[in-house]
């Protein structure tokens, strides 16, 4: 990926003067992080996988730092706002997947603003999953570019009807377009056309966030020779599989070497460009392996979603040829939410560092192994899917408690305020050590309990989607955004699972609106009480859609409920207008049965401001 610029006399002995360090760049540098979907510590040869072959990233890390004790969150949403943000997903409002409780405050200041007032060019490609509307959209959050899909993963509700990897409609700067190839290519692939940029010599931010290799599990099916051979050689890892499992396993792992390969032409056309040199490239993942616990775990215990190192102890590089001249392991307890302050460090931009952070720099151990940070805990905390069974509290999982946290502190770790490891000489947490360290418990418990003082009451409040605004109408709410309620897969909509919940939204003027309640998305033009075939993808199938009892529908819109029974003329939805006052607003919608009884909500709305 491209750009730089030559700075001027001013600023080389000015602002960004470079201090005596490491780092000995003349030029700001470029950045670009990478970030892939549910891939773990041990999803790559560099860190032991007896299975794939990873060389591009593993030589990323060889010419680079390599943080072997980085932890990010057990979940995506939350990982993705700490490293936007610096500050605890408890602090900026991104804790879940879905559920309403995906949306980054759209008061703070994120890493792309940050690069954006330092006089950086910014580019998002991939996986945003910090809020599908204004004013939560990457558009909105400080990118100058934005290609992106909506929601957690391709094919996701609010996502284009029947993506499926390949030949996918995304979003290119707030407006829906088709692309020709699969989803990791053309992400890297339209990076870099944006990035080969000769008319503006910026430097560039570019962040690269990947749903490979979330699943579905779907890829061009050439990555998986290699795969089905190493396993053949290796019969003893994942013995265990049952065949489907181990397709699964073999799908997954392609989906990796496709990753690899694109983290290979990445490297070829930096080269090309002349900007590998100067050019900060950062890789991480986003959360533990959902594989990993089948095959190998490197060691650890846990998987995505779980507060066991396995489930958020991740592999982060960071590269930077003309700046980092001593590559090399980094053990130190960090966090993803240091990368905002590192990378604004390295580039000698922190005066546009929001005033708050929860995050700090890492620069002191990038130039210095024997330099030591702050003697400071960490707390991971998320909010769960309403489904989860969880042992430290019998409300939803969905509503945050204190209890549902890992406390770190050095190779400490305090599980869900009860549970003690020392994952130093005891990696797969398999011996509390609770009652052996009473002091050290009460010392981390301490510590749990001030900061959840600090974020229990802001943590609770939910975020409010815009509605009216002219920076988006119409507007298109789905069911992954209705309040502590789990509806965000394309296939729960063809099951027509039986779920409700509420919007929370903002008016932003008032006026006349219309409301179109439906069960399918637009683009599909199916009908409200009608099912759908299984349709045979690129990669897979998609199974067929169950007809839903529908005869009519009601509107809640705070306090005021309208009912609605006679659908459009071609029975895709019920209309309706109502007059709106600015201001906060719950809305709901029912999808009735003949004889009145509820069947589901609306899984898709959509709203338009009619008139000022």
């Amino acid at each position: 990926m491209k750009s730089i610029v030559l700075l001027t006399i001013g600023l080389i002995f000015g602002s960004y003067m470079l201090a005596p360090s490491t780092v000995c760049a003349v030029e700001r540098p470029n950045v670009i992080v990478i970030m892939t979907d549910d891939q773990g510590y041990g999803e790559f040869s560099c860190t032991g996988n007896p299975i794939t072959s990873t060389p591009n990233i593993d030589r990323l890390a060889q010419e680079g730092v390599r943080f072997v004790d980085f932890h990010v969150s057990p979940m995506c949403t939350p990982t993705r706002g700490q490293l936007l943000s610096g500050l605890d997903a408890f602090r900026n409002g991104a804790i879940n997947v879905s559920s309403g409780r995906t949306l980054l405050r759209p008061e703070l200041k994120t890493m792309a603003n940050m690069f954006q007032d330092a006089g950086y060019r910014t580019g998002h490609f991939g996986k945003w999953h910090l809020g599908d509307n204004y004013p939560f959209r990457p558009e909105d959050r400080g990118f100058d570019e934005a290609l992106w899909f909506p929601s957690s993963h391709i094919n996701s509700v609010p996502d284009y009807w029947d993506n499926d990897y390949f030949e996918d409609t995304y979003i290119h700067n707030t407006k829906r377009e088709k692309y020709e190839g699969y989803c990791t290519d053309v992400f890297f692939g339209e990076a870099m056309k944006w990035i080969d940029n000769p008319q503006d010599n910026r430097p560039f931010f570019t962040y690269i966030a990947l749903n490979a290799a979330h699943w579905p599990w779907f890829v061009p099916d050439s990555y998986r020779d290699a795969i089905r051979a190493a396993m053949n050689s290796h019969p003893e890892v994942g013995k265990s599989l049952g065949p489907n499992q181990r397709k699964d396993l073999v799908s997954f792992l392609a989906m990796g070497a496709n990753i690899d390969d694109n983290v290979g032409l990445l490297d070829q056309f930096l080269e090309k460009i002349e900007q590998k040199e100067n050019t900060i490239v950062v890789f991480l993942t986003d959360n533990g392996s959902t594989m990993g616990i089948h095959y190998y775990n490197a060691q650890m215990r846990g998987h995505k979603t779980t507060l066991w190192e396995g489930g958020h102890r991740v592999p982060c590089f960071i590269r930077w040829p003309s700046g980092i001249n001593n590559p090399g392991e980094i053990d130190t307890l960090c966090h993803v939410q240091d990368l905002m302050p590192t990378l604004a460090d390295l580039c000698r931009i922190t005066t546009h560092l929001p005033a708050k952070l929860d995050g700090t720099s890492l620069r002191p151990l990038i130039d210095d192994r024997t330099s030591e940070l702050t003697d400071r805990m960490l707390v991971i905390n998320y909010s769960r899917m309403p489904s989860f069974k969880v042992t430290y509290t019998t409300e939803n999982p969905a509503i945050p408690h204190r209890d549902g946290a890992c406390v770190m502190w050095k190779h400490w770790r305090l599980i869900e305020n009860r549970e003690l490891y020392n994952v130093q000489n005891d990696i797969h947490q398999d011996h509390n050590v609770a009652d052996k360290h009473p002091d050290i418990v009460a010392k981390m418990r301490s510590h749990l309990d001030r900061w959840w003082d600090e974020v229990k009451d802001d943590v609770l409040e939910p975020q409010s989607v815009i509605i009216g605004s002219d920076a988006e109408n119409p507007i298109l709410l789905s069911g992954c955004e209705w309040l502590d309620v789990f509806v965000d897969q394309q296939i729960q909509i063809r099951r027509g699972v039986r779920k409700n919940g509420a919007w929370h939204v903002q008016v932003d003027q008032p006026g006349l609106y219309e409301f179109e309640l439906r069960r399918w998305p637009r683009e599909s033009g199916l009908e409200l009480a009608k099912g759908c075939a299984a349709k045979e993808v690129t990669d897979g199938t998609f199974i067929a859609g169950t007809a839903l009892p529908i005869h009519a529908a009601k509107l809640r819109l705070s306090d005021n409920v309208k009912v609605l029974d006679t659908p459009n003329q071609t029975k895709t939805a019920f209309i309706t207008q109502q007059h709106l006052s600015k201001g906060p607003m719950e809305i709901q919608s029912y999808l009735l049965n003949e004889s009145g009884d509820e069947v589901c909500g609306a899984y898709y709305l959509y709203v338009k401001r009619l008139t000022p």
